[in-house]
């Protein structure tokens, strides 16, 4: 489903990644480990097509990230590409069922449609019947919760999380792994997990660290 050949990115002199290969296969669950500023996050955004890698190519599926233009790149996150945040990015002037809808809507989805779907994605992650709540009345943990369920509603074919759990207790950071894992493999997605912690990663069916040397398993 996605193939990473020989990525590298520079800034500046300074160089982030150097030569990062990586396979992940729809159904699978990886992590990416690294100390604060190894390149984990700048990775994450060229797999997204945010950001240009300066050598090496980035597959999913059929297309060619490097050779698409913004709109096309563009398009492609928003059909299939589900983003999980450190910071939530819950916006604060909607409802739960709204925020987890917008992604639907974003894509001409019918509104009624979108609710329905929205309100099923909501209960799946263990919020059902906080369809009307705002954010500011839920806890981390539950605002963690909704952006999961935001990023899964579309069905996308990969999940990205950035730090997902870095604003959490060790008991909510439990919580949202496990439904995070589950999420994604009910749903036969990818997911890739880019965390600093080793129990986060402990959660994923493969492990690479990253350094300034390169992405290994281990």
């Amino acid at each position: 489903m996605l193939y990473i050949s020989a990525v590298g990115k520079r800034f500046g002199p300074r160089t982030v990644l150097d030569a990062v290969t990586l396979r992940v296969e729809a159904g699978e669950y990886v992590a990416i480990v690294g100390e604060s500023g190894v390149g984990k996050s700048t990775l994450l955004n060229i797999i997204a097509g945010l950001e240009p890698a300066d050598a090496g190519e980035v597959r999913f599926g059929d297309a060619i990230l490097n050779s698409m233009n913004d709109d096309e790149r563009t398009l492609l996150r928003r059909d299939n590409f589900g983003f999980v945040f450190q910071a939530f990015h819950v916006l604060p002037h909607l409802t739960v069922e709204q925020n987890v809808g917008l992604p639907l809507l974003l894509r001409s989805f019918e509104e009624k449609k979108a609710k329905g779907k929205a309100k099923e994605m909501i209960s799946a992650v263990g919020l059902g019947g906080r369809e009307n709540s705002m954010p500011r009345e839920l806890s981390g943990g539950e605002l963690q919760r909704v952006a999961i369920a935001r990023a899964l509603v579309g069905e996308p074919k990969l999940v990205l999380a950035d730090e997902p759990t870095g604003n959490l207790d060790q008991e909510n950071s439990r919580q949202v792994l496990a439904l995070l894992r589950g999420q994604v493999k009910a749903r036969g997605a990818a997911g890739i997990l880019v965390t600093h912690s080793e129990a986060a990663a402990a959660t994923c069916d493969r492990r690479y660290l990253l350094t300034s040397g390169g992405l290994t398993p281990g």
